[in-house]
């Protein structure tokens, strides 16, 4: 089995590239990690990924005049370490329709709401004040719409009495680090899986 090279693409602290780092471990996991990118100086995901032993590169979004320059520098990076699929992890930044393009059916997030509910930001507080019995997260493929790229998997769980957004996001958060790594193989797999052709 043919392993894809990963690219994982951080903001933070990398809790999901983590789940991802450490599911990889394995020769058998469809994924092959190679290079985690922020964002962010100082993003504590960085060091964790040294710690792993990955490649990692800081390319601060700051630094460049518009969202386009920036999207090229990401890009030359993943070209230059042979990525082969892209793993948005906490990544803060929305991506121009060109970015996009350049990865699309190779790029995938985990956003923390069962999709197409509550796309965007402030997920938690929102499915309370609707007064959702269950929220979760999906995994995704990416597209030029913000959290619209078909699903490729989910985990709920339940929306408690008294939760606030911060202990819902503490369970989705446990949930997302089962889902992501499973959902990322599944992603894998269906990019080298031979056309129906």
């Amino acid at each position: 089995m043919r392993r894809l090279n990963l690219g994982i693409l951080i903001s933070g602290r990398g809790s999901n590239m983590e789940s991802l780092l450490r599911a990889s471990i394995h020769e058998a996991y469809p994924a092959k990690p190679r290079l985690v990118i922020a964002n962010k100086e100082g993003a504590p995901g960085l060091d964790a990924a040294k710690r792993f032993g990955i490649g990692t590169a800081l390319i601060p979004h700051r630094q460049f005049d518009d969202r386009r320059a920036f999207e090229e520098e990401l890009h030359k990076a993943l070209v230059r370490h042979e990525i082969e699929i892209v793993a948005l992890a906490g990544f803060m930044r929305v991506l121009t329709p060109w970015f996009v393009g350049k990865w699309e059916g190779r790029m995938v997030n985990i956003h923390p709401s069962l999709l197409p509910a509550y796309p965007g930001l402030d997920t938690h507080a929102r499915a309370i004040a609707a007064g959702e019995s269950e929220a979760g997260c999906t995994v995704h493929w990416v597209s030029e719409g913000v959290d619209e790229g078909a699903i490729i998997g989910q985990a709920r769980v339940p929306v408690k009495a008294g939760d606030t957004p911060d202990s819902l996001a503490e369970r989705v958060l446990i949930a997302e680090h089962e889902l992501y790594p499973r959902a990322l193989a599944d992603a894998c797999r269906m990019i080298t899986a031979p056309s129906a052709h």
